[in-house]
């Protein structure tokens, strides 16, 4: 699975949008298998809800709102490696006070340099969602124009 991970990775450098979305269940092995890929690509796995967190959590309400992207870019600067960057743990930015859209902030980050996220959601019906419907934080993408990388068993 890693080798073929990493195949998909070198794939994505010649496009527009260089975002690379691991997709499966909860527990199936997005964080191993992203683990496994920082440490053969020696660099670090970036886990956004516990970093950029922390950042955020020293800013009142507001201004979170205003430096979310901004501290994402600084944390994502700071973690890639060689034009790739591995993201785990991306709740976060899926928190309705924040006022982001998560796929949209990801694609514009991948147009800098090549992005492998675990998506902590799933693709049901074609489309990319992102929690259950009628969940406040529930979001539903197309598909078009993204790179699907899916984990159908545990490995």
């Amino acid at each position: 699975m890693l080798n073929k991970l990493e195949t998909r990775v070198n794939e994505i450098e010649a496009l527009h949008s260089k975002l690379l979305l691991l997709i499966g269940a909860p527990g199936i092995g997005k964080s191993q298998l992203l683990a496994d890929l920082a440490a053969r690509r020696d660099t670090s796995v970036l886990k956004v809800g516990a970093e950029l967190g922390r950042k955020l959590a020293n800013l009142p309400q507001r201004q979170r709102t205003l430096q979310a992207n901004t501290l994402l870019r600084e944390l994502a600067s700071a973690h890639a490696t060689d034009g790739l960057l591995l993201l785990d743990n991306i709740e976060l930015l899926f928190d309705r006070s924040l006022k982001l859209d998560p796929l949209d902030l990801l694609k514009q980050h991948s147009k800098a340099r090549r992005i492998v996220v675990a998506w902590p959601g799933d693709i049901k019906n074609d489309r990319l969602v992102y929690a259950e419907l009628g969940h406040p934080e529930y979001q539903e993408y197309s598909l078009e124009g993204l790179v699907p990388f899916e984990l159908n068993k545990i490995n």
